[in-house]
């Protein structure tokens, strides 16, 4: 879901008229001071210069302006422990910036915002013309006490072999494993965070106090896949403190999270398979993809493979292996973007004519990084909380790729993770008069079209954009940075000119390493 194209940002030290016009602009008139020459304070926060992204992922760092906020943990209680929040800072390309921010809402859930928006900084380009952009790592990831925690897997795997038949590798030995590691988190975790603290809705809260901090400035949000589920909250919530609201691949507030990821991939692969069908040369080399899929599954079901490969980042030698439920999330990560979804034909074909390297080789690449930027500590907060007791498993996903397998995982580890409750109207739709976009991908296997028609229900002065042929994470697609400007700065959904989004269209599946032929 990130966009190939990466923007560095570079923020002046010279402490002058003209840097603090702009931020004296930017925070709505917040007191701003010089304390030294690359230090600044907007409101009540004190920003120094940093870098953001994450170290050793492949994409390069930015620099900002970072700060720390103290919040109570548990909103409920707040004279008791505090945590400190990560917030950072970026500047507009002009001087004379516009006092309303642009608030990235990360997704996942588990995605920490100042760790992810490298990545995708060359699609807000357009806005930050005008606009600087707040960035605030939800609790619990990132900078803001993340719910991680260190695992010795050689001792956890001693312990699950004392205590479980199963062999190393098999299904049953893998869950015990994690069950073992859950619990030894929990109580690493107990000295610094109480789980059941870090939701949805605390972060609401937490954004909250930020935006008062900064001088109450209000938020043009930009929420992506569960990010969208914070933007919906928060303006439910603080609808004074919104100017704009994007969700881009939106989760419906009534959806339970885990619930749909079978049947909504399911139909992307099929979807992908007729559109090989309909295509002469993709039908003559692979016939149908869905049952050469359903082929490759039955057989690593059967028989994991396992195999040397090099690691993509430090290109060392390692061995890697692949069963069926490593299939299911390895296509499924494959089918997020449209580019990566078009391999998945051929990566099929080669693992059904025992050729797995092409299939386990994209492993580290769209599966690990994904899995880099998670914290799932927080994650399991925010399901195990919002979610796990209206989920169940659903008889009629068992047929499917995906299963049940995600389902029983989640509902395992909800019985060991510390969680808290929900607000009784958590699950109830957002209506509002606020100005919002929704962005939809046709080919999107996580949040597919229906979810951004279901919302706009609600909303008085809402639309929903359906890009064609595309997936999950839609902000640099095309020329939507540009749509994305001009939405935030006329705020008015249903006048924006988007015709420019119907040059995308699909992407032609491989027809064999080189790409798509003629």
């Amino acid at each position: 879901m990130k966009p190939t194209v990466r923007r560095a940002v570079l923020l002046t030290v010279l402490v002058g008229v003209f840097g603090w016009q702009w931020l004296q602009h930017a925070a709505g008139g917040s007191s701003v001071t010089a304390v030294a020459p690359d230090i600044m304070t907007v409101g009540a926060l004190r920003l120094e210069p940093c870098q953001i992204g994450k170290r050793a992922s492949g994409i390069a760092t930015m620099s900002a302006y970072c700060s720390r906020l103290s919040v109570p943990e548990d909103w409920g209680a707040p004279a008791g422990r505090h945590i400190q929040l990560k917030v950072a800072v970026l500047r507009a390309s002009t001087a004379t910036a516009d006092p309303d921010p642009i608030v990235f809402l990360d997704g996942g859930p588990g995605g920490a915002a100042s760790e992810d928006f490298p990545g995708i900084a060359g699609a807000f380009a357009g806005l930050r013309r005008r606009h600087w952009v707040l960035l605030v790592d939800q609790r619990g990831t990132g900078g803001s006490n993340a719910l991680k925690c260190d695992a010795d897997s050689a001792q956890v795997s001693a312990q699950v072999s004392a205590q479980v038949s199963a062999r190393p590798g098999d299904r049953a030995f893998v869950r015990a494993r994690e069950l073992v590691q859950l619990r030894r988190c929990v109580q690493q975790l107990n000295a610094r965070a109480a789980p059941e603290h870090y939701t949805t809705s605390d972060a609401v809260r937490d954004l909250e106090a930020v935006r008062v901090a900064l001088g109450q400035p209000r938020l043009n949000l930009l929420g992506i896949s569960y990010g969208t589920r914070v933007a919906q909250h928060y303006a439910r919530r603080y609808p004074q403190g919104v100017r704009t609201i994007v969700l881009d691949s939106a989760v419906p507030n009534e959806l339970i999270l885990g619930a749909e990821h079978a049947r909504n991939l399911e139909i992307t692969l099929q979807a992908l398979s007729a559109r090989c069908r309909a295509q002469r040369s993709c039908q003559e080399r692979y016939g149908d993809p869905y049952p050469l899929m359903q082929r490759v599954h039955a057989r690593l079901e059967a028989q994991p493979q396992t195999l040397e490969l090099r690691d993509p980042y430090t290109f060392e030698s390692q061995r890697r292996q692949i069963d069926g439920p490593q299939l299911a999330q390895l296509l499924r990560f494959y089918a997020y973007n449209a580019a990566t979804a078009a391999l998945i034909p051929y990566v099929l074909k080669e693992a059904d004519e025992g050729r797995f390297a092409p299939l386990l080789g994209q492993t580290q690449l769209v599966i690990g990084e994904v899995a880099d930027h998670l914290d799932n500590g927080m994650a399991l907060s925010v399901i195990c909380s919002e979610d796990a007791d209206l989920l169940h498993e659903n008889p009629q996903d068992a047929d499917t790729l995906l299963g049940n397998e995600l389902t029983t995982s989640l509902l395992h580890a909800c019985s060991i993770w510390p969680h808290g409750v929900r607000p009784v109207d958590f699950h109830e739709p957002l209506h509002s008069v606020l100005p919002v976009l929704i962005l939809a991908g046709e080919n999107d296997p996580v949040t597919p079209p229906r979810y951004a028609l279901a919302i706009a229900r609600g909303l008085v002065h809402a639309r929903v954009l359906m890009l064609t042929g595309q997936g999950h994470g839609l902000v640099g697609a095309g020329c939507m940075p540009r749509v994305l400007e001009d939405f935030v700065r006329s705020a008015d959904p249903v006048r924006l000119d988007a015709s420019c989004l119907q040059r995308l269209g699909q992407t032609p599946p491989f027809l064999d390493a080189n790409g798509a032929g003629p």
